[in-house]
């Protein structure tokens, strides 16, 4: 700061801009497309280009105007230049020195200037980073931070936003840039860079994932800013990452360091502060400019002696600390001590101040009202020609509102937002410091793993506000239940962990489990209706069950699917015997939820065939599941885990969008599909708008598709539900069948209501066709009475050519079974209908 404040530079040679042009003016007349504008930025490695008609300069398009776009339209890249660009184009004489630029593109927040001789015709054009670049101010960067400079939250959008509304999102928020998230700590960057890159290719992109930069590139806060100015330089980048406690905090930008720098009001600042040491000999019309810059300056300025005695303070120091310099002049800086700070960071200061000749931090000052409030303070020693000590000059800035953010960005990674409970995060480091604790003084630990029984109930009957709402209602009891020192969290969904750090006797859990089993028996009054909760508790205990954070949990939420298979709605303590089969079917799960996100599953499907001719006339979809770990996964251990934990609609809604694709890439040679419908799927309120929104999307004739409905979705009580469903989408144009027939207790009244095609007889019957007498009896009668309500009747699990004989003389119309063919994959599939060969020699 010595360097800043009495520097020896002779100021007069200060650079004037029309030596800091590097590269000539890119023009192009109006009528140039956006695409052919943004292929010559990029050709020429500019950020901008000027819009020129009849040799004179009309206009600027620049990187920044393309948030202005609007990427919905199917053609921005076709859009004329002329009619988007910004005008008029702001200039200033090649002969202008850099302070005077750099003032001039603050005042009318823009990043370049148009650079002309003295007879008006343009030369060049200055950018904000020809100015920083250049190296008249390496030591202004060197005296400042990266942390100096961020002042805001960086823009952040999910990789899977679509284009469009990103960059209405980049317009909205005035963001040169934003922070792309794929995933946790995985990031990447776009700027206004990358959308002039795909107006150039014109390429064709639907989220704005696929445009950005990866991985980002980030600096800590405590980087100076002529460290930051280098990594920018060196990898030709505009943007850094600002990352603390693993946190992404800010961008820094070539216009924030322009900003914080504030190039011209620093220079003379150093100016005036040397030229007061020599007032005798400085004239009063240069004097009285020095007091306008350090009246001017937005931080608050104090001089003071050798001795410590405040000379002179501006008004940004009254405007700051609440002392006008009537009040300050005379006194010392204790005057604003706020009693935070120990003796000996006094003492270390100093120090740095006398061996350094400056010294910069952060600190807690006290207003005159007596308000503590964070500064960020830099000190400089001001030497005469001697080299004696004669003045220290202090600039701070008020940093409150920075320290929120920080605040606030600290709650974000260690709370839950909803319950304001720890979150997994924290929690896991309480656990951590705990289980040291606990290995050091030989004691023992306990970790307790509640989920909540049933509770998409709520979400699915009242909505997802309700839910919200039982989860803080949840969060407050568990907190009132448990004593000092023990440390609850929301670890994700309706999923709670309590600590118990010392744990005197396993009664003492015991009782707390009871206790807050307890505090559920009262019903939470939920948009404004009475709901009852249970819960079920998971109890590890240290170092019994584990001697690490992550097996305590494990074996913790181990214990609660055992406490949920006992009946829920009690507690459980670990088990290491019994926890075998509960890990494996937390293996499975894991397993689906992963396999579900990624759209592992894949659709086979199987041939229908006409009984009599032997023609392929159709077929269904069976869902199959290759796992990388557990192999080949049965339909039968899969599907009624997803129904438990009520993943069936994201599974059914996959199935169902496979078909669609498949249809659609058939063509002219797709035959209709058949798909089961879980009782679960029908009853879900949005199924419809779901099943609709598919059909847009793959754009299929909807006489391809039927659907599947077990016996379990026609429940009487549900009937005029079920009914007005099935209308809807037998309006749509679906087929719907019932499917396995016979092993339900549907109503035959009630099957006559409903608009059904087909009826399915199961597979059970057909086993010991034609040998059994029973099952040949019921066969009958379900074919008979399927052709008296005018249903076409299907039997499935055909497997000898006596079961088809027996069939086809008792009247059913179709067939499937290993008999033709089992359940194949859709490439297979599409071999066989290319041959267009649709007979049951397939």
């Amino acid at each position: 700061m010595s360097e800043l404040l009495l520097g020896t530079e002779n100021t007069d040679a200060e650079p004037i801009i029309a030596e800091l042009i590097k590269k000539p003016l890119l023009t192009c007349p109006p009528q140039t497309s956006l695409q052919q504008a943004a292929k010559l930025m990029r050709s020429h490695g500019v950020s901008c280009i000027l819009v020129e008609e009849q040799g004179q300069i009309t206009g600027i398009w620049s990187e920044a105007d393309t948030r202005k776009l609007d990427f919905a339209d199917s053609k921005p890249s076709e859009i004329k230049v002329g009619s988007v660009m910004s005008s008029p184009v702001i200039s200033a004489s090649g002969l202008t020195r850099v302070s005077g630029a750099a003032s001039l593109m603050l005042n009318h927040n823009i990043r370049r200037l148009l650079v002309v001789d003295p007879q008006q015709r343009p030369i060049g054009l200055l950018t904000q980073s020809d100015i920083i670049r250049q190296q008249k101010i390496e030591f202004y960067l060197r005296f400042r931070d990266v942390g100096s400079c961020v002042d805001k939250a960086p823009l952040h959008l999910a990789a899977a936003l679509p284009l469009a509304e990103a960059v209405a999102e980049m317009r909205h928020h005035r963001a040169d840039a934003a922070i792309i998230c794929f995933g946790a700590d995985d990031y990447g960057l776009v700027t206004e860079r990358d959308l002039v890159r795909l107006l150039a290719e014109n390429c064709d992109v639907s989220s704005i994932g696929e445009l950005a930069s990866r991985p980002l590139l980030t600096v800590a806060p405590e980087l100076t800013l002529l460290q930051a100015v280098e990594q920018l330089t060196e990898h030709g980048i505009r943007h850094l990452g600002v990352t603390k406690d693993d946190n992404i905090c800010g961008l820094l930008s070539f216009s924030a360091i322009l900003r914080n720098v504030e190039y011209a009001y620093i220079e003379q600042l150093k100016t005036a502060l040397r030229d007061r040491d020599n007032a005798l000999r400085t004239s009063a019309d240069y004097l009285r400019l020095a007091h306008k810059v350090i009246d001017a300056s937005m931080d608050g300025i104090m001089i003071t002696d050798q001795h410590g005695f405040i000379q002179s303070v501006n008004p940004s120091f009254t405007k700051l600390t609440g002392y006008s310099q009537e009040e300050a002049v005379g006194q010392t800086p204790r005057l604003l001590s706020s009693g935070l700070h120990t003796a000996d960071f006094y003492r270390r200061m100093w120090q740095t101040l006398l061996e350094q000749g400056h010294w910069q931090g952060e600190i807690w000052n006290k207003r005159k009202n007596g308000e503590l409030y964070p500064q960020w303070l830099s000190i400089t020693a001001i030497r005469a020609e001697d080299g004696r000590i004669t003045q220290y000059a202090s600039i701070f800035s008020d940093i409150t509102e920075r320290k929120q953010q920080e605040e606030k960005i600290h709650q974000l990674a260690y709370m839950d937002e909803l319950t304001g409970l720890a979150n997994r995060r924290m929690f896991f480091d309480r656990l951590q410091l705990a289980l040291a604790n606990a290995h050091r003084h030989k004691h023992t630990l306990a970790v307790m793993f509640l989920d909540l029984d049933l509770f998409k109930r709520i979400n699915d009957t009242l909505g997802h506000l309700a839910g919200d709402q039982a989860l803080k209602e949840v969060a407050k009891r568990l907190q009132a239940t448990v004593r000092e020192g023990e440390s609850v969290a929301r670890i994700g969904g309706d999923e709670f962990t309590i600590l118990i750090p010392e744990v005197s006797c396993v009664k003492s859990l015991e009782n707390l489990a009871q206790r807050l089993i307890s505090q559920f028996e009262r019903p939470a009054k939920l948009l404004e209706q009475e709901f009852f909760l249970t819960t079920s508790i998971g109890i590890s205990v240290y170092p019994k069950d584990g001697h690490n954070a992550e097996l305590l949990v494990k074996h913790a939420d181990v214990a609660m699917y055992q406490a949920k298979s006992a009946g829920r709605n009690q507690f459980s303590f670990y088990q290491a015997s019994s926890g075998l089969q509960n890990e494996e079917e937390l293996k499975l799960e894991q397993a689906l939820r992963l396999a579900l996100r990624q759209q592992l599953l894949q659709v086979y499907y199987q041939p229908k065939f006409a009984l009599q001719s032997g023609d392929i006339i159709g077929l269904e979809a069976l869902v199959r599941w290759q796992d990388a770990e557990l192999g080949m996964i049965s339909p039968a251990l899969f599907i009624p885990l997803a129904e438990k934990l009520g993943l069936i609609h994201q599974l059914g809604e996959q199935v169902l969008r496979q078909v669609c694709h498949q249809l659609r890439r058939w063509g002219e040679r797709a035959l209709p599909v058949a798909v089961n419908i879980s009782a679960l799927q029908l009853a879900e309120a949005d199924f419809l708008p779901r099943l609709r929104a598919i059909l847009q999307q793959t754009d299929i004739d909807a006489s391809l598709l039927e659907l599947e409905l077990t016996e379990s979705c026609l429940i009487p009580e549900h009937a005029d539900y079920t009914l007005s469903v099935l209308t809807e989408l037998k309006a749509l144009g679906l087929r719907l069948s019932i499917d396995d027939f016979g092993t339900g207790y549907s109503s035959l009244s009630y099957l006559r209501r409903l608009p059904l095609d087909a009826l399915k007889i199961d597979r059970s019957f057909i086993r010991d066709l034609p040998q059994s007498e029973s099952d040949s009896q019921i066969t009958l009668a379900i074919i008979a009475m399927a052709k008296a309500l005018g249903l076409e009747v299907i039997a499935e699990g055909i497997e000898q050519q006596a079961q088809r004989d027996f069939l086809m003389a008792a009247g059913c119309d179709t067939g499937q079974g290993f008999l033709v063919s089992p359940a194949v994959p859709a490439a297979e599939l599409t071999l066989f209908l290319a041959k267009r060969n649709t007979t049951a020699e397939y």
